[in-house]
């Protein structure tokens, strides 16, 4: 397989894995109120996914490492299938409960593990394969099939009930239906070629090991993968500075992901017209998005992925300063759309640092590591922010939001003084390198 077909899979799979997600996202919190959740009950269910992601995210990651990304990939659209079909018929806190929760697994499988294939495609069919463009294209991509879908979530929830289904469900079964596409196309797209099936095990005659004796070889893998990833992060500056920025940016991703519509639903002075514009203002979110994702190998090209990195961030803070400071429902929108555009642009050069510095097979378990410690960092954030808006004011939780964001900034511009390898071995003098990412 050439780099140019891993990309074009690649990019396919990316649109394909997140269509659904727009269908269910304008819908997903609504849909229990409608079944008699109460907004609490709601919320608490909610929150399943997220303390399931963190427990299990770097395990799923050293599990890809160890098993391989197709077969995880595969496992993960099987338990979304499963959790979008709970979603279509819960009617309780405990079933909604386990749809979150399957959802919390299949997003643990799900983080990482395409990334991870597609640079390793490309860099085996070319070295000098130029990933940056590939990764920072999937957000473009991905960002569009939020948006596209989202609206047609939009229009038919306005289009009304589909015989028994209320109109909220109809999204959700449209959903499940386009995730079964989803993971055809895995099984169909997906080729993967591993050193040595089962974690490079091998029978008594020296042949590679297979079957159940593979999948337990593979299983022993994961706690060398993980291990291996902490200790890429314990021996290298420059993949700890990668961690923290995470961290901070989870932080004040609460911002525009929780606040804006409170903030909104402020400066209009009625939240019911705000809750009917934030559904085509988050569409034009995602587009914004990946416009700012299109365009930022341009920016990589002429000052260097570290300095488009730092540049990235301090342009996220401002426009989220800008969405909690500028007057009216044009103000703050407008600050909106530009911080989403600053965020689709700064997520594809992160992710290509952090694959700059993570080669070898256990990828996955590093780029698992850096999603999850966005968990609690979201999770702090939250409770921190709400609680801000309510004593002090909306507009002050979202400036401190974007401080802590734009604060790491720097964190960027840090100089490894060389690439440690993967594997925990010595590094030769010659694998020294001046600096730079």
């Amino acid at each position: 397989m050439s780099a140019r077909q891993a990309r074009f899979r690649f990019l396919l799979l990316i649109a394909l894995r997140w269509l659904p997600v727009g269908l269910t996202i304008p819908v997903l919190v609504l849909l229990p109120l409608e079944r008699g959740l109460t907004i609490a009950q709601a919320g608490m269910v909610g929150a399943v996914q997220g303390f399931v992601v963190l427990i299990l995210e770097l395990p799923t990651g050293g599990l890809a490492d160890a098993l391989g990304r197709r077969p995880v990939l595969l496992a993960a659209g099987v338990i979304n299938l499963v959790a979008l079909a709970v979603m279509c018929v819960a009617d309780s806190v405990a079933l909604f409960a386990l749809g979150w929760l399957l959802q919390g697994v299949y997003r643990a499988l799900d983080s990482g593990p395409l990334d991870s294939w597609y640079v390793d495609q490309a860099l085996a069919a070319d070295p000098d394969a130029d990933i940056e463009s590939g990764l920072s294209h999937s957000s473009v991509v991905l960002s569009l099939a939020i948006a596209g879908t989202a609206l047609v979530s939009g229009g038919l929830v306005w289009l009304g009930p589909i015989g028994p289904m209320s109109a909220l469900t109809v999204p959700v079964v449209l959903a499940l239906a386009l995730s079964g596409v989803s993971t055809l196309a895995v099984a169909l797209l997906m080729s993967e070629e591993r050193p040595a099936l089962g974690g490079g095990a091998t029978t008594g005659d020296g042949g590679p090991v297979r079957g159940r004796a593979a999948l337990a070889a593979s299983l022993r893998g994961v706690p060398t993968a993980i291990a291996s990833a902490l200790g890429v992060v314990r021996r290298s500056r420059v993949v700890f500075a990668l961690i923290i920025v995470e961290v901070f940016w989870s932080f004040g991703m609460v911002t525009f992901e929780k606040l804006m519509p409170v903030r909104l639903s402020e400066v209009m002075g009625d939240p019911d017209s705000a809750a009917a514009l934030m559904g085509p203002v988050s569409s034009a979110g995602w587009a914004a998005s990946a416009a700012g994702a299109a365009l930022i190998p341009l920016l990589v090209r002429r000052i260097g992925g570290p300095w488009a990195g730092f540049a990235m961030r301090i342009a996220l803070g401002l426009g989220i300063v800008g969405m909690g400071l500028l007057a009216g429902p044009v103000g703050v929108i407008t600050g909106f759309l530009f911080t989403y555009a600053a965020h689709g642009a700064s997520s594809p050069i992160h992710m290509s640092l952090l694959h700059r510095q993570a080669e070898g097979e256990y990828r996955t378990s590093l780029l698992s590591l850096n999603s999850m410690v966005g968990q609690p960092g979201f999770s702090v954030g939250s409770i921190m922010l709400t609680a801000i808006a309510q004593s002090v004011s909306v507009s002050a939780a979202i400036v401190v939001g974007a401080v802590v964001l734009a604060v790491a900034a720097p964190l960027y511009l840090v100089r490894p003084t060389f690439r440690e390898p993967i594997d925990g071995g010595t590094t030769p003098a010659s694998a020294l390198t001046p600096g730079g990412i």
